[in-house]
């Protein structure tokens, strides 16, 4: 038989945790509550969790503390999703700066929250959060923010840190244009022009100094990075 995956779902709304928990349970997830955020550490740090899911609005310690914390002083790898009314870019920004993996906007279909899970679970699994990233002489610290390569230090903006790092967590494979938009800007995509520009930057910073170039378009396809052959 298999086991089930154990979640943790941090929602201080009362009804809507127990919708959340109930169609979780009857999809095969043993779910553990807390409504608020000192309860949420304490059974993160405590008790094994194959994910999180993390509501921002929480009462003493909203949710971007609680992820920053299990993040950065309990450096737990757990899969974090974020759960929130909010639907501003900078709250999802915040979230993902924290150490968020994903981010779904209230109202939300359950299907769709389960999918999610399922798939941070297998990624969880797989080690997909990463403290570090490398690729060739590239370096992505996901805890501190630092983005160096050849020792020289970068400094980047929310997104283009977002966008290097899921490029980095996924090389050398291809990522789809859509798919690197989902994961930066979550469900308010932005004009066509805005990946595009981000991707320039990306390149001019970490790319042009160097003799060798390790972001890849691919016509069609998408964007990959990749130690040089």
């Amino acid at each position: 038989m298999t086991a089930k995956h154990a979640i943790l779902l941090v929602e201080d709304h009362r009804p809507l945790a127990q919708t959340v928990g109930s169609y979780l349970e009857a999809s095969g997830f043993e779910v553990d509550y807390a409504a608020d955020g000192l309860t949420a550490l304490h059974l993160a740090v405590t008790q094994p969790f194959d994910a999180i899911v993390l509501d921002v609005k929480l009462p003493g310690i909203d949710g971007i503390e609680v992820c920053r914390r299990l993040r950065k002083d309990a450096r737990l790898p757990t899969p974090i999703l974020m759960l929130t009314a909010r639907d501003r870019l900078d709250d999802k920004l915040a979230g993902f700066d924290a150490g968020a993996d994903d981010y779904l906007v209230k109202p939300f279909d359950l299907p769709e929250l389960e999918a999610r899970l399922r798939s941070l679970v297998r990624r969880g699994h797989g080690d997909a959060y990463q403290r570090e990233y490398r690729v060739a002489d590239l370096v992505l610290d996901a805890d501190t923010g630092e983005v160096t390569r050849g020792g020289q230090r970068f400094r980047l903006s929310p997104k283009q840190f977002e966008i290097l790092r899921l490029l980095m967590r996924e090389s050398p494979s291809v990522v789809g244009r859509e798919a690197i938009e989902r994961h930066v800007w979550g469900d308010e995509l932005p004009d066509s022009d805005a990946l595009r520009s981000h991707l320039y930057a990306l390149r001019k910073t970490i790319d042009r100094p160097f003799a060798a170039e390790l972001i890849e378009t691919l016509p069609g396809r998408g964007v990959r990075i990749r130690a040089p052959d």
